[in-house]
């Protein structure tokens, strides 16, 4: 399938969910996918939210491009934050760089700064749409372009789930989208400034993320943010959090 016919089912697909699965939210985490998404909401769904985590550790060139977003396309996202005290109390029992000493350090973490906001940033919402690809991670090989999320008991839709990493570059460049200046510096995934990495050549997309967690340790590298609801419910303890 080529890119215009992509390009042509995602409009499509936007259309629907706009029209039938409202409200909806995209959570926008300002990477290449995203900024796809964020070109065709911003301009022609503006009945999609949009919203993005700012965990408040992220990357000075993230920070500059949510503002160059902004002006481009006359939109200001949503923002969700993490709750002060939480996170202040884990890095005073924890400390500011607990997230390289275990996986249950890390992913409590991940869940304190990005999937407890999540949360919050869903709450009402009927849908929620997501950059995921199947060609980024084996973790991700099974996704489908919709599916039912159990854990926020929503319809979460992943619009570019059968587009490459060259269609996803082909449509910026055409369409004259801003992205992460990372990207440039071989970071071709991007999170939090502590837990990413640029990528050797020939490594992984996805191994500029917690590169320091041997596999087995902790199973799929993934932030919280698309797992089973029952993982969630482990963390929730872990980190002291009730609701």
């Amino acid at each position: 399938m080529n890119l215009a016919t992509k390009v042509a089912n995602l409009r499509d697909l936007l259309g629907r969910i706009e029209r039938d699965f409202s409200p909806a939210a995209f959570a926008n985490s300002f990477g290449a996918e995203d900024m796809v998404l964020t070109d065709l909401i911003a301009r022609e769904f503006r009945g999609i939210q949009i919203f993005t985590l700012d965990t408040l550790r992220l990357p000075k060139e993230t920070l500059a491009l949510i503002d160059v977003s902004r002006r481009k396309y006359n939109s200001r996202p949503a923002t969700y934050t993490p709750i002060f005290d939480l996170a202040d109390d884990f890095v005073r029992r924890n400390g500011l760089f607990s997230m390289y000493e275990s996986v249950e350090n890390r992913k409590s973490c991940c869940y304190i700064r990005k999937v407890e906001p999540l949360n919050r940033a869903l709450a009402l919402k009927k849908s929620w749409l997501t950059g995921l690809r199947r060609e980024q991670a084996p973790s991700r090989s099974d996704l489908g372009e919709s599916e039912f999320d159990t854990g926020h008991k929503l319809t979460k839709f992943n619009p570019l789930v059968d587009w490459t990493g060259e269609d996803v570059w082909a449509y910026i460049r055409a369409n004259d989208v801003p992205y992460n200046a990372l990207h440039d510096k071989g970071y071709p995934s991007i999170g939090c400034e502590p837990c990413t990495r640029a990528v050797k050549a020939g490594e992984d997309p996805r191994a500029g993320r917690w590169w320091w967690e041997q596999a087995g340790e902790g199973g799929q590298q993934e932030c919280g943010l698309h797992v089973r609801a029952v993982d969630i419910s482990r963390l929730k303890s872990k980190v002291g959090v009730t609701a």
